[in-house]
This record gives C-alpha cells, structure tokens and sequence, in this order.
C-alpha cells in the first residue's frame, strides 16, 4: 500500500486528499477526481465573469441554456430549502442565484465518487475544513477529527475544541459553519439580514458531506431554534457554541464525544 496526499487548489481554497493505494493507475485517478472541483468552479463561480453563473447573475442567459449541471444543482437547493425549513436558500439578497452554500461539498462528493467507483477506498478528504472518511480508512488516526475553537487560527487562544472519532459510528462527515475566519457572512433567509444570533460555531455530523455541510449552514443562519429542528433529522447530529462560551448539542452528538473520549 502507497500512502499518498494531494493538495489541490480550486474554488479559492484547498481539497486535501490523504490515504493510501496499490491502485496501478492512481494518479491518473487523482487526476480525474479533481478535474470534478475545477469544472464545478468553471461553472458555478461568481468570481469568474465568463462561468455560466455569473451569465446567469447578470441576466445574458437562462437556466435551460446553462449546462444540464445547473439545473440539477439548482433542483437539489430547492429541496434542501425545504427540508431546512427555509433556512438554506441558493438566492442572495439581490435574488440571483448562488449555490456557493452547496457547490463546494457536491463537488468535492463528485470527487470522492470518481476513486471509490476505481476501488479507492481506504481515504480521507478535507475540504476547506468539512472533512469526509472513507468507510475503508484503515488507520486509527484517520478516523479522528479535531473541531477547532470559535475564533480564528491566527488568534492567540486557537486550538482545539473538541475531538471526536467516529470509528464504529455511522458518520461519515462533519462540516463546520461559524464566524471564526469570515465573519458574520451567512444570513437568514427569513429576515433577510446577516444571521446575528448568540451562535458562533454549529458543527453538524451525518452520513454525507453535502447534508453536514448544508445543515451547519442553515443551522447557523437560523439560530439556536435549529437545535430541535436538527435533533427531528434522522442521521444528523450537531453541536452549538454560544458566544459566551457555552456548548449545547443533540443527544447524539454527546453519544459519539462519549464514545471519542
């Protein structure tokens, strides 16, 4: 077995792929895998002019005239709005569309798809801090992740806040939203202002990457309140830290901190 590591720059931030292979061709694999994050950020970033998104926001084209892609992405964050209550929404405030909320975890899932379907398995993949675990992840260490503090890591009082192992536990995710590094930069959808609750960090388990990711989101920009609607969710666990120091959770979440200590 190879153990191998990539780091790979796209959507303005780092994918890190880490395990271990005796796959002939895996580079070429790799490869592949992160070909999905680029031609995800060719399509759905705002930040390039020329992306079929950013025609989009602007008014020169139509879903139907996008790639087939867009429509699809567009169907999955109209469900997830109403899964979340309306909490998770793909529209700004200036009402265009941007699934940025999304895109990054689908992509990166489009990724991990490309090496378990080549028999890839025993790997890890962290994007921009959401992580994913492999269910054929064969070191100990691996299975281990580190929450970190609410603040951001160039502070002082950085570190980590909490690590949980989710050997022997259906998760297989766990993706974080706060204001540690960007701010208050996630609004509510329901006031239409940026979400200014006593929350600082939600972190959210669950089985994929898109539904950790996408709950942490809605989580946040709902407040406190989205504690029960979480804890309604089959195969979602989260964990809530308040500004003033204080950590509230769902049930299951204090069962795999338990069962990590």
């Amino acid at each position: 077995m190879q153990e191998f590591k990539r780091n790979e720059e796209c959507m303005g931030t780092v994918f890190v792929f880490h395990g271990r292979t005796d796959h002939p061709e895996f580079e070429s694999v790799l490869n592949l895998a992160c070909e999905k994050l680029h031609e995800a950020d060719r399509i759905f970033s705002l930040y390039k002019p020329e992306s079929p998104l950013s025609q989009l926001a602007r008014g020169e084209t139509s879903v139907d005239k996008c790639p087939p892609v867009v429509d699809h992405v567009w169907n999955l964050c109209e469900g997830w709005e109403k899964v979340t209550g309306g909490y998770f929404s793909p529209f700004t405030l200036q009402h265009t569309f941007d699934p940025s909320g999304l895109v990054k975890t689908w992509a990166a899932q489009a990724a991990i798809d490309v090496l378990l379907s080549a028999g890839i398995v025993d790997f890890t993949l962290n994007a921009a801090g959401d992580i994913w675990i492999g269910d054929g992840v064969t070191s100990d260490v691996d299975w281990k992740i580190g929450i970190s503090k609410p603040v951001s890591i160039a502070s002082s009082e950085a570190g980590v806040l909490a690590v949980i192992n989710l050997k022997g536990t259906e998760y297989r995710a766990l993706a974080t939203s706060g204001i540690a590094e960007r701010g208050r930069h996630i609004w509510n959808p329901q006031s239409a202002e940026l979400a200014n609750s006593e929350l600082v960090q939600v972190s959210v388990l669950a089985k994929d990457l898109v539904t950790a990711d996408v709950w942490a989101t809605a989580a946040f920009a709902e407040g406190p309140r989205a504690l029960n609607r979480i804890a309604k969710q089959d195969g979602v666990e989260a964990m809530f830290v308040f500004s003033d120091g204080t950590i509230d959770g769902t049930d299951g979440f204090a069962e795999v901190l338990k069962h990590s200590a």
